[in-house]
């Protein structure tokens, strides 16, 4: 916001003018000089605000996926959202993080390299709790995994990637294994200290316990999709994920299986209110259709059908002997 001249200081620059010391050639030269932007080559911006942007809806995704599965999983109440994606060094990254920390580092194929997945210890030993029968409370001081605690991790990591895997599916169709999980910071050098990492942020919170998930995935990881992570390609990708044969073959498949109610009108017949309170058991009513018409078959509130009514075997049946298109776009 450009800022806001007192009075005095427009008379002073008014006065600047009209004496000389100021001229406003001057003033149109310094407007159009360009404006220099101070860039840190030692910490570059590799990501764009788009690209920034697709990966904050990308991961939106994937924490409604990963709140399902942990709700469905501890049977308990959970919220995860995202609260920020941001870039900087792995370095910075690393320094971050609490010793001992939950890390579970996966590769991302066909995609080179590893990506990590980092925990809170609160929310690890909160799941560990909960999974052991307990309320879900985390221990006043943070531990390292025992080996059988490290075990139900890595199982609960391992379903937690399906749903990464579901986010990814917008932009690229990856299969997320499970490699490792340490412990200590220090030993999970995935890449340079100087390379560029993009850090996707989640809040999370099982049912008292409160804590942050880090999603660190470098750059040299994204770089052979980085024309992919635009708002354009992923609403390009969504309309022709909407539209692929396989989404249309599904859908008719289950359309296919639906079930609708059929009935058939025998005739319509009109009586008074007053015929209406009189009628009794055996009380004949006559239709408006004789014996040999055809019936309708209405599918839902529609007809859609002619038919002659009998029986098979010793059921009550009809005989479809006309299709009915009044009303259908094929009979318009």
């Amino acid at each position: 916001m450009p800022d806001i001249l007192s009075q005095t200081e427009i008379d002073e620059l008014l006065s600047a003018l009209s004496t000389g010391v100021v001229s406003a050639e001057e003033m149109n030269l310094e407007q159009k000089q360009r404006k220099i932007k101070v860039y840190d080559f030692k910490r570059p911006d590799k990501f764009s605000k788009d690209q920034i942007r697709t990966l904050y809806m990308l991961h939106e995704n994937f924490a409604r996926l990963l709140n399902t599965f942990l709700s469905g999983h501890l049977r308990s109440i959970v919220h995860i959202n995202v609260v920020s994606v941001d870039q900087l060094t792995y370095e910075e990254f690393i320094r971050s993080l609490p010793n001992p920390s939950v890390i579970s580092i996966f590769a991302m194929n066909p995609l080179k390299g590893n990506v990590i997945f980092d925990w809170h210890p609160n929310l690890i030993f909160a799941i560990i709790d909960r999974l052991f029968g307990g309320t879900g409370s985390a221990p006043m001081k943070s531990r390292s995994l025992t080996d059988i605690e490290e075990a139900i991790v890595r199982r609960v990591m391992s379903k937690s990637l399906d749903g990464f895997q579901e986010a990814w599916k917008q932009v690229l169709h990856i299969e997320p294994s499970l490699e490792a999980i340490e412990t200590n910071p220090q030993f999970t050098q995935i890449v340079a200290p100087n390379d560029m990492v993009v850090i996707i942020t989640l809040q999370a919170k099982i049912m008292q316990t409160e804590g942050l998930i880090n999603i660190c995935i470098p750059y040299l990881v994204l770089e052979p999709i980085m024309s992919k992570l635009t708002t354009t390609f992923w609403v390009a990708s969504s309309v022709a994920k909407q539209t692929s044969p396989e989404n249309i073959t599904s859908l008719q498949r289950k359309l296919e299986r639906s079930f609708i109610p059929i009935s058939v009108e025998l005739g319509h017949a009109s009586v008074s209110v007053h015929e209406l309170l009189d009628l009794a058991i055996d009380d004949v009513l006559r239709l408006d259709t004789k014996v040999t018409d055809e019936l309708k078959v209405r599918i839902g509130k529609g007809e859609k059908f002619k038919c002659k009514p009998g029986v098979s075997g010793k059921n009550t049946a009809i005989q479809i002997t006309q299709v009915w298109l009044e009303g259908d776009e094929d009979g318009e």
